[in-house]
Order: C-alpha cells, then structure tokens, then sequence
C-alpha cells in the first residue's frame, strides 16, 4: 500500500485515476480546486476511509506526506483554458514548482500529465516523442500548449538538478464517463448534440484528424508508468494510434444514438491541429501497453454515460 496524492483528482481522468488506486488498496488523497472537476465524479470514494479529498489550488503550496505524486491539475479543454489564460498558465507553471517540490521534500517519485499539444499543429506524422513540435507561443491555445511545455522543462531541470524522480507522459485525446459536458471536447460535443437532437458542429472541411483512447486503456498506462523501471523517465506518448477524422466520429455518434442531428460546419479555430496520432513504440518496449477498447465499444460506453446525464 502506497500513500498516493492526485492533483486534479476530481477532474475526468483523475477520478478514474483514484478510483484505480483505490482499488489497487492505496491510500489516495484527492486535490482539487473544482475549477473543472466535479466532487459529482469522487461521490462514490468519499465515504472510503483510505480516500482523502482536498479543496486546493495548485498555485499554492501543499504539505503532505506521501510516497508518489501525480500531476493532472489543469484545465484540459479549449473552453476551460482559454476562460482564464494566465490562471492556465499559473497552474502548468506554478503547480509544477509545487508539486516537485514536494515531491523533492518527501523523496517520491512523481509523474507529470502532460499532453500531445506539445507538438502544436505537427510536421511530423504521426507524433514520435523525439519530435519537438510546431507550437505557437502567442496565440489563445499557447497557454495550455506552451504551459505544458514549460512543465516538461521543469520536470527534466528538477530531475537533473535535485535528482527528483520523474515520469513524464504526453495524453493524447481521452474520452470516457465523466466528462463534462460543456468542456467543449469533440467526442463530448458531438455525443450531447446528438443526444439533444442539436445540429453536430464540425469545425474546419470535417477532415482533420484525432486518435481517440479510452479513459480506462489510459489510466492502466498511467500507472505502468509510475511504477516503471528506475531511471526511465520518459516522455511517453500514451494513446490510441487509431486514427479518425472528424466526419468519421460524426457518423459513429449519430449511427450508435440513433440521432437525427444534422452535421453542420463551422470555421476552424486558430492554431487547431490537422492531424494527431501518436506513436507509440516506446510505450508498447518499455510498459508493454497498447490500447485495448476499440473506438466503438468505448463510445457506446460514453454515449450511456451521456443519456444518464442528460436524463438527471
């Protein structure tokens, strides 16, 4: 039994993240600010005596005692981050420090959830993790991109400088039950438009393209990455090489609600990536993981959490 803190914890994969630790027999303590997280998402754990949650912003030193640490809090969808760009950029910046320092005081090992958009509107397809990107640093998505970015250089100075012991992992687009409805996610929007009998809005020709991961096939990636070997700290790309466009995942959505949603079609957003599909050769090596819930089995999976929400 580990002693286990989750930033983020009540956020969509964090709570699945803590439930996994839960069950595995740890002692896990939640922190999150509810910014984007939901105590609606942990309401199953909060009456276990070997989970904690903690209402607490990164932004703000934090003193526990605890063996690992990972790293989620962030606002992870265009929506939420680009609500409070420079709050955004605190939590990837500031909340780094912080919890690597702590992780430096307590001598544990952490794990820091950063995300494909590092590689920005790539060059190179699909995305190796040697492949250092095409970001923009000044347009509305640079504070999650360039946030995640400055994170990554933080976990790596640390590691160098103080020999913290760090993991890295790059999450590339994740769906699954509790999402938010209104974060503004693809698979999310599409599956509550179709639901309401809203039109489904495409941004761009339909055309651009995105790997879709369920959340459990992630969470088990997570976790094979805290504990693995010694010394290896990544970065690790951790998610679905199946690769879709946005047309694509349209149709799924209206043949499996049975929806009669018209598709319409929008402009693209600024900076928004044509194509993202990760490769994953280094995860199969050294975690021996691949994903295993194929896209139509994890949207049914979603698409039910969905009509449960709409109903309540």
């Amino acid at each position: 039994m580990k002693r286990i803190l989750v930033t983020g914890g009540a956020g969509f994969i964090g709570s699945h993240l803590c439930k996994r630790l839960i069950e595995e027999g740890n002692e896990v303590i939640c922190a999150d600010n509810l910014f984007t997280g939901s105590k609606k998402n942990i309401e199953a754990l909060l009456d276990n005596n070997r989970f904690e949650f903690m209402r607490h912003d990164v932004t703000k030193e934090l003193l526990v005692e605890v063996d690992q640490i990972y790293n989620l809090a962030c606002p992870a969808s265009p929506v939420h981050y680009q609500y409070n760009p420079v709050k955004t950029m605190k939590t990837s910046v500031l909340g780094a420090i912080n919890m690597l320092g702590l992780a430096k005081r307590v001598r544990g090992r952490i794990l820091q959830a950063s995300t494909s958009e590092v590689y920005g509107n790539p060059y190179v397809h699909p995305q190796p993790e040697g492949y250092w990107g095409n970001v923009n640093p000044i347009g509305i998505r640079s504070c999650y991109d360039e946030g995640k970015r400055a994170a990554e250089t933080l976990f790596f100075d640390y590691h160098r400088q103080n020999g913290v012991d760090i993991k890295v992992i790059r999450i590339f687009n994740t769906y699954g039950p509790n999402m938010n409805p209104d974060d503004g996610r693809v698979v999310s929007n599409f599956i509550v438009q179709a639901l309401k009998g809203e039109d489904i809005t495409i941004y761009g020709d339909g055309k651009q393209t995105r790997s879709f991961c369920y959340v459990d096939d992630l969470v088990e990636g997570m976790v094979r990455m805290m504990n693995s070997r010694d010394g290896f700290t990544g970065p690790v790309n951790l998610g679905n090489p199946g690769e879709f466009t946005m047309l694509e995942l349209a149709e799924k959505v209206l043949a499996l609600t049975g929806s009669k949603s018209k598709i319409v079609y929008k402009p693209l957003p600024q900076d928004d990536p044509t194509q993202r599909k990760p490769v994953i050769d280094l995860a199969k090596k050294e975690l021996d993981w691949e994903p295993k819930v194929a896209l139509n089995e994890g949207l049914k999976k979603t698409i039910a959490y969905f009509e449960e929400v709409c109903r309540s």
